[in-house]
This record gives structure tokens, C-alpha cells and sequence, in this order.
């Protein structure tokens, strides 16, 4: 069998067995994160079946599912929101940042990672799930809870924190110097404050340009445009991710929603792989001995992550059960920690043994998220007053 035939029969029963486990996740209410993780992990190196055919597909396909969730992710913002969001959240994300980064890094120094694993595994541990955060909110009834506000102002300062870390992460994986690393966080910078400047002024320039009325051409010139700024972003050594989220930062307006719908189904697509190519390269044999050093991550950065919600909505006034939900929503690990870790092992900077970690801990918290705010959700109105569960909502 030629190496084509055998790419598209791969790469065809893998779409197919994606769709699969989309279903039972969704059957079982919970993220098709850890199905697709376990699946990758399962056709991959080490694996039940491995196949070598899609694995150079796999890879190219993961970079624009990165591309596409970062693209996305920056549509759901604009610069006005993001700056707003910035001055109610920055006491909160700063704390976010400690609790949560510190764990990964101390557990990476532990097991002799070095500074490069320590930057890593922080990353991992530190950034919540906006995706899983999202289908939380949604699922569960809480968009129109106070406490929601006070969380998406927390994960808005962790996006604006991830234009910065990202460019920071490249450059120490590259190996640069250290004159070569503070040019490549420079240019992030700057290219962070352009962009903000851009579209706050002249956002609706930049969404005329990629705008039409033509679905089809609208698609084209969206996804075009998406691949041109992240790969431009990838040659001033600014991760390609991050020039895919200020582009979606100054698409704006009726643009910006019409985006959303066109390429929505194209990023679970893509996003779906490269999951999926995550787990082909991890050996499943190297993730049980570090599997209680996950558990014990998951546990100890649940709790972080629960204290800084909590901690936040109760300087915005909110009351215990409205606390308890705030804490509950940002705990899922998910997309972001993988390309974190992806970054990382493609680097070749750290050791196998990091993306089993990083694999194993994301399958954990990927599932505990959407299952303890559902515990929360149960408890909150009957072990705390029926008024502080009332007073969460808006008048």
C-alpha cells in the first residue's frame, strides 16, 4: 500500500472514531479533551495500533488546530473588553498566577527538570480552560450569575497573560540568549500593544478587510489571514499562537460573530487532532510512574484554583455559594496546557517524561472540572442559606 493510501485510511478512521467519542462525551456530559487524549495515546507510539501513516498529517493538522483555537479565542474579545477586564481582574490573576504557576514549577525542580521544565510545567498547571470553563457556565445555567463576571475577568487576565508567556516559553525552548530572549518578549510586547491600540481605533478597518457577505469567501480570507499573521508572528520569533489571537482581537463587531459561526466547526476539527496528535507522541507506558505525581498536582492546584475564584468574588461582593461556583468553574485543565506541553516536547528541550505528566494531569482535571461544579452546583443551595444562593443572581 502506497504511504497516500495509507494517510487517508488513517487519518479517515481516526475523524471517524473522533466523531465517536465527541458523542459519548457529550452522552456522559463531560469535555471530549481526555477521549481524545486517550485515543492519541492509544494509535501512537507504545499504543494498542500505531500509525506511522498519520503522524506527519497528524502534526501539520495540530498546528492549525492551534492556530484555529487561539484565533477563536481572541474573537470572543475585544480590546475595549480585555482592557476593562484588565482593571477589575489584575489583583485576582496576579494571585491566579502565583498559586497556580508555583505548584508545576516546584514539582518540575523536584523531579531535576531544570529552570526550562519548571517554565513548562507552570505554564501547564497555571492556565485554566476556557473552552471546558465555557461549557461549564453554559450547562449549567450560571451565565447570568454575578460570580461569571468575576470569572471571565480571571480568564481574560490569563489570555493576556499567555500573549506574554508564550513568546517567553519560544524563546527559552529555542535556546536563545539572553539579550535574544528579551528582544523576543520586546517584540511580544509591543506587538500585544499595537494590536490593542489597532483595534481599539481602527478595529473596524481590520474587519472590513477580512469581512464579506459571500460565506465562502468570508472563510478563505478569515483562515488566510489566520495562517499569514501566525506565520509572520513565527518568523519575528513570537509564537505563531499568539499572532492568531491578536488577529481575533482586532476583528471585531458583526464580523467577529459571523468568524465565530464560519469557523467553529473547522476548529473542533482541527483542535480534535491535535489532541489527538499529542497522544500519539506519548508512549502510555511512560505515564503511570508519574501518575500520582498528577494526582497530586491535580489536588493541590484544584484547591489553588478554587481559592483564587473564591477569593476573588468575595471582594466583588458575592455570597458563599456564589464563591463556591466562581472556584468550581476555573478548575478544568485543558487545550491551552497542551499546547504548552506541545510546545514543548516539539522543542525537543524537555524529556518524555514532562509530556506524560503534563498528559496524565490534563486527563485528571479535564474531568474533575465539569464534575465539581456539578457537585457544587448540587451542595451550593442546600448545605449554605437559600439567600446567599439567591443573591448571586441579578436583580
Amino acid at each position: 500500500m502506497n504511504q497516500l493510501a495509507l494517510s487517508l485510511i488513517e487519518l479517515g478512521a481516526v475523524v471517524f472514531s473522533l466523531g465517536l467519542l465527541a458523542r459519548l462525551a457529550g452522552r456522559i456530559g463531560m469535555s471530549p479533551i481526555p477521549l481524545y487524549l486517550l485515543g492519541g495515546l492509544a494509535f501512537g507510539t507504545g499504543g494498542i495500533v500505531e500509525l506511522d501513516g498519520m503522524k506527519p498529517v497528524a502534526h501539520l493538522f495540530g498546528e492549525i488546530g492551534v492556530i484555529l483555537l487561539l484565533l477563536m479565542l481572541g474573537l470572543e474579545y475585544t480590546a475595549s473588553q480585555l482592557l476593562t477586564g484588565l482593571r477589575r481582574s489584575w489583583r485576582a490573576g496576579l494571585l491566579d498566577l502565583v498559586l497556580n504557576f508555583l505548584p508545576g514549577a516546584g514539582l518540575a525542580l523536584l523531579l531535576g527538570w531544570g529552570l526550562v521544565g519548571a517554565m513548562v510545567m507552570g505554564g501547564v498547571t497555571y492556565i485554566s480552560s476556557s473552552g471546558i470553563a465555557a461549557k461549564v457556565l453554559t450547562d449549567l445555567g450560571w451565565l447570568g450569575n454575578r460570580e461569571t463576571r468575576v470569572v471571565i475577568s480571571i480568564l481574560v487576565f490569563e489570555d493576556l497573560t499567555m500573549a506574554v508567556y508564550l513568546p517567553v516559553l519560544t524563546s527559552i525552548l529555542a535556546g536563545l540568549s539572553f539579550i535574544g530572549g528579551l528582544t523576543t518578549v520586546g517584540v511580544a510586547l509591543a506587538a500585544v500593544s499595537v494590536v490593542l491600540i489597532v483595534a481599539l481605533r481602527h478595529g473596524h478597518h481590520v474587519s472590513k478587510a477580512v469581512h464579506s457577505e459571500n460565506s465562502e469567501v468570508f472563510l478563505l480570507k478569515v483562515l488566510g489571514a489566520a495562517l499569514l499573521v501566525a506565520g509572520l508572528a513565527s518568523v519575528m520569533q513570537v509564537s505563531a499562537a499568539v499572532g492568531a489571537f491578536l488577529l481575533g482581537i482586532a476583528i471585531s463587531g458583526v464580523t467577529s460573530h459571523s468568524a465565530t459561526r464560519i469557523l467553529a466547526p473547522l476548529r473542533d476539527l482541527f483542535a480534535a487532532i491535535f489532541f489527538v496528535a499529542f497522544g500519539l507522541n506519548t508512549d502510555p507506558a511512560s505515564i503511570p510512574p508519574v501518575l500520582g505525581w498528577a494526582l497530586a498536582l491535580a489536588l493541590m492546584t484544584a484547591a489553588s484554583k478554587m481559592a483564587t475564584g473564591m477569593w476573588a468574588a468575595k471582594r466583588a461582593g458575592i455570597t458563599r455559594s456564589g464563591r463556591l461556583r466562581a472556584g468550581a468553574a476555573l478548575i478544568a485543565r485543558g487545550e491551552f496546557s497542551i499546547v504548552i506541553s506541545g510546545l514543548a516536547v516539539a522543542s525537543g528541550a524537555v524529556t518524555q517524561e514532562l509530556a506524560a505528566l503534563a498528559t496524565a494531569y490534563v486527563l485528571v482535571m479535564a474531568v474533575v472540572g465539569p464534575l465539581a461544579a456539578r457537585y457544587v452546583e448540587q451542595v451550593a443551595d442546600t448545605v449554605l442559606p437559600p439567600e446567599g444562593a439567591a443573591a448571586t443572581h441579578p436583580k
